[in-house]
């Protein structure tokens, strides 16, 4: 780091752990509209300031600050990515040993915060199997609070077995349950 004239200003090996550090500790809040808005603020601010410090040329700094805001983008969805991928995987594991027809409960709890912790029902509604390939169409609840539950949403998905795991075969849904990443 340097300092010039009583401010810390970072240098430019130190972009990626200003980012990092902003996208985590806005990434606590819970709210994922506002991590991935803090996060990207955050970097806007941390390549301002690097770019500073690299370059007086306005051409070179919006292309550092641009860069900056491209990487907490991605970070940002791929932190959500994982969160979906464990959210399906823990759907898809509840709804593998069932039969058609048949209920079972599902829950995820997130271990950063950036989404909320969620719960529901999946059930069986067909089996695709074909030449040794096991797959299933499932329907599955995020449900509400209360019991029975309230404000329930449904969703329609497929899952097929890999060895002795059930995982996640359908294409992102088309609905606003994830947002920008369908």
């Amino acid at each position: 780091m340097l300092k010039k004239s009583g401010f810390i200003r970072p240098s430019v090996s130190a972009l990626p752990a200003l980012c990092a550090l902003c996208a985590l500790s806005i990434g606590l809040s819970a709210c994922s509209s506002l991590y991935s808005e803090g996060a990207i603020t955050g970097a806007g601010i941390a390549g301002a300031a690097v770019a500073s410090q690299v370059t007086n040329n306005a051409a070179v700094a919006s292309g550092i600050g641009l860069a900056a805001v491209a990487g907490a983008k991605a970070g940002v969805q791929y932190t959500q990515r994982v969160a979906h991928t464990n959210e399906q995987d823990q759907i898809a594991q509840a709804a593998g040993p069932l039969k058609p027809g048949a209920v079972a409960q599902w829950s995820v709890e997130h271990a950063v915060p950036i989404e909320d912790d969620e719960h529901g029902r999946v059930t069986v509604s067909r089996i695709i199997s074909m030449n040794g390939l096991q797959c299933k169409e499932i329907v599955f609840s995020i449900d509400g609070e209360g019991t029975p539950p309230a404000n329930s949403a449904f969703y329609l998905a497929a899952i097929c077995q890999d060895g002795d795991t059930w995982k996640w075969a359908s294409a992102e849904p088309a609905t606003p349950r994830w947002g920008a990443l369908q």
